[in-house]
C-alpha cells in the first residue's frame, strides 16, 4: 500500500469527488499555454514567475498564518523540498514553452502519464496493471493525433525542456505521496510553503546579472490584458492547481492523478480553437476522443497501490 492509497471498493460518488478538482486542474493548465505565450518572451520568464507567484503568496499566508505556525519542522523541510522541485517544473515549462511550439510542448508534457506509472513502479515494486499501462498509451496516442494539426516540427532545445519537465512532474507527483511529514499535514500549509520556496529561487535568479528583465520592469510594461493573464496564471494554473494537486495525491493514486492531468493537451486544443482560432482537423478530433477514451478507460483500472 502507497501513501496515497485508498480502499480499493472506494464508492465511485467519492472517486468522481476526487477526480472532478483534478480534471479542472488539466482545463486550467491547459488555458495556461496560451496565457503564458501572449505575457511571457524569453527576457522576461523569470520576473513574470516571480509576479506569478509572488501575488497569491501574502494571501495565502495571511489567511494560513495560524496553521503555517503549526506545522513541524519535519513538515517544512518537506514542503520546502516539494517547492524546490515545483520550482524547477515552472522553469523548464516556461522557457521550454517560449523555445518551441505549443503544439510540441503538448505532446511531449502529456508524458508524464507514462513515467509516472512506470517510476511508481518502480518505487513501490509493484506492476501497473496491463490496462492501465494500455489506457496510457491510448491516451499518448491521441495526444500525437491531436497535435498534428498544428503539426509537430523538428526536435529543439525546448522540446528537451519540455521532456525535463515532465519527468520532473513525475517527481513532483511521487514525492507528494511518497514524504511521510507530510501525509497528514494540512494542504493549505503545505502549498503555502511550496510557494515560497518556488518565489525564493525565482527571487534569487532575478537578483542574479543575465537573467532577463527586472519582475518590477517587466509588471510596467504590463497592460490590462497582460495583468489579467497573469491574474489567471496566478490563481487558477498556479494556487488552485496545486492545492488541488496535494489534496488529491494524498486520496487517490499518483498515476490516476498524472493520467487525469494528462488531458491537459486535449484542453489546450479546445482553448487554441475557441480562442486562439486554431482548427482541429479530422485527425485532432480523432486524438481529442483517443484522449478522453484512454483517461475514462484508465480511471477505471488505475492501479492503487
Amino acid at each position: 500500500m502507497s501513501a496515497a492509497a485508498v480502499p480499493a471498493l472506494a464508492p465511485p460518488r467519492r472517486a468522481w469527488a476526487t477526480d472532478l478538482p483534478v480534471l479542472a486542474v488539466a482545463v486550467v493548465w491547459g488555458a495556461s499555454y496560451l496565457a503564458a505565450k501572449g505575457i511571457t518572451t524569453a527576457h522576461t520568464v523569470v520576473a513574470v514567475l516571480v509576479l506569478r507567484f509572488a501575488i497569491v503568496l501574502p494571501v495565502l499566508v495571511a489567511i494560513g498564518w495560524r496553521r503555517l505556525r503549526a506545522l513541524t519542522g519535519a513538515q517544512w523541510r518537506g514542503a520546502g523540498l516539494l517547492g524546490l522541485v515545483l520550482s524547477g517544473i515552472f522553469l523548464l515549462e516556461t522557457y521550454g514553452v517560449v523555445h518551441t511550439s505549443a503544439t510540441n510542448a503538448g505532446l511531449i508534457i502529456s508524458l508524464t502519464m507514462i513515467f509516472t506509472p512506470l517510476a511508481e513502479a518502480a518505487v513501490t515494486r509493484v506492476r501497473p496493471s496491463a490496462g492501465f499501462v494500455a489506457a496510457a498509451g491510448l491516451s499518448v496516442a491521441g495526444v500525437v493525433l491531436l497535435t498534428q494539426g498544428g503539426g509537430f516540427t523538428s526536435p529543439s532545445g525546448g522540446d528537451l525542456l519540455m521532456l525535463l519537465a515532465a519527468l520532473a512532474r513525475t517527481v513532483h507527483v511521487l514525492a507528494m505521496a511518497r514524504i511521510k511529514a507530510v501525509r497528514d499535514a494540512d494542504s493549505l500549509s503545505l502549498t503555502t510553503v511550496q510557494l515560497g520556496a518556488a518565489v525564493a529561487v525565482f527571487a534569487v535568479l532575478a537578483a542574479a546579472p543575465g537573467t532577463g528583465a527586472s519582475p518590477w520592469s517587466a509588471a510596467a510594461d504590463f497592460g490590462v490584458r497582460a495583468w489579467a493573464g497573469l491574474v489567471f496564471l496566478s490563481v487558477f494554473c498556479t494556487l488552485f492547481a496545486f492545492f488541488v494537486q496535494m489534496w488529491s495525491v494524498r486520496r487517490t493514486s499518483p498515476s490516476r492523478v498524472s493520467l487525469l492531468l494528462g488531458t491537459e493537451p486535449l484542453w489546450a486544443a479546445a482553448v487554441g480553437i475557441s480562442l486562439g482560432g486554431e482548427r482541429l482537423g479530422l485527425l485532432g478530433a480523432a486524438g481529442a476522443v483517443l484522449v478522453l477514451a484512454g483517461t475514462a478507460w484508465g480511471r477505471r483500472g488505475a492501479v492503487r497501490e
